[in-house]
């Protein structure tokens, strides 16, 4: 049987809210800093929104480039296994060095078809990643008071 963690209680008090996750994190640092049972809290981020940020353009040949690398990682790995029961060293290296070969080849053609089959649709790079409008720390209603006291102290010590 494995151990599970208890649902998370959603009725719990706002004891502290911050503009960012690194000032909620700091929060609840302080507080474990203090000896209190961090356990308890939770961080909250409310207001969500997906930030997709565009790197560049993605042309065929990027494209083939960048599935040479991924396809090369393969092979390297491919051939590092393959390499364990090779006989002698340089065939190993052999071995080795032809995996890597053949997995950039192979990713490099996987990946200008891959991207050759979209039309266009998306012609470009980019990294997404989720971001909070605030942060709430909460804690549970028998120590809310508590922590909302240590933080209020902890509001003073920055300003």
């Amino acid at each position: 049987m494995t151990d599970q963690l208890p649902p998370p209680n959603l009725d719990r008090p706002v004891v502290g809210s911050y503009p960012t996750y690194e000032g909620a994190q700091r929060a609840v640092d302080f507080l474990s800093d203090n000896g209190f049972p961090v356990e308890r809290t939770a961080i909250i981020g409310s207001d969500l929104r997906m930030v997709e940020t565009v790197l560049g353009r993605l042309t065929r040949g990027r494209a083939a480039l960048a599935g040479a690398g991924s396809g090369a990682w393969f092979g390297l790995l491919i051939g590092l296994l393959l390499s364990l029961f090779a006989r002698g060293s340089s065939s190993a290296l052999a071995l080795l060095l032809s995996a890597l070969a053949y997995g950039a080849g192979f990713g490099a053609v996987f990946g200008f078809i891959g991207h050759a089959l979209t039309g266009g649709r998306r012609d470009f790079t980019s990294r997404s990643q989720i971001i909070a409008g605030r942060y709430d720390v909460v804690a549970d209603p028998d120590v809310a008071d508590e922590a909302k006291n240590r933080l209020i102290k902890l509001a003073w010590r920055e300003s």
